[in-house]
């Protein structure tokens, strides 16, 4: 009688524990670029949060807003009655010359729109949409986040 395994005892422990091992890679794969992801929107949503809140700060205390045009910009007099404004640039959004947004992020989608305040409407508003992405992430990990507001102005 001869004690011990078999080849092939051993070549099916061995396939059991190779599968187990591919599974518990792949969960451990999906979980990192899941934790990735989630870190990626917290980053970009609180740059376009950032930038929302400086722009409805400045819009809201302005004392006229002197143009709005074309979607991508804002020019306005802030509660000093120095000129300023805000822009859609390539990747970013410009406060003057300055950039509000992050070297990190890149704006995809960036609108300023003046309905409510080309019109007789009382208060006037401003429409702000802004869209963007961590620029050095790509694929699965990216995230894309979106953010908008409404600026009331106090100055009509």
């Amino acid at each position: 009688m001869n004690k011990g395994m078999s080849l092939i005892e051993i070549l099916v422990v061995v396939a059991v524990f190779a599968i187990l091992g591919v599974i518990v890679t792949q969960a451990v794969t999906l979980t990192l670029r899941g934790s990735k992801k989630s870190e990626s929107q917290v980053r970009v949503r609180e740059n376009l949060s950032y930038a929302l809140s400086v722009m409805e700060r400045q819009l809201r205390n302005a004392n006229a807003v002197t143009v709005c045009d074309t979607g991508l910009r804002v020019e306005y007099k802030d509660s000093k009655d120095y000129p300023t404004s805000f822009s859609c640039e390539t990747d970013y959004v410009a406060s003057g010359s300055a950039r509000l947004t992050s070297d990190e992020i890149r704006v995809t989608a960036c609108s300023i729109s003046c309905p409510g305040y080309q019109t007789s409407s009382n208060p006037p508003y401003i429409d702000i949409f802004l869209s963007g992405e961590e620029a050095s992430v790509t694929g699965v990990e990216g995230a894309s986040v979106s953010a908008q507001t409404k600026v009331y102005l106090r100055t009509y």
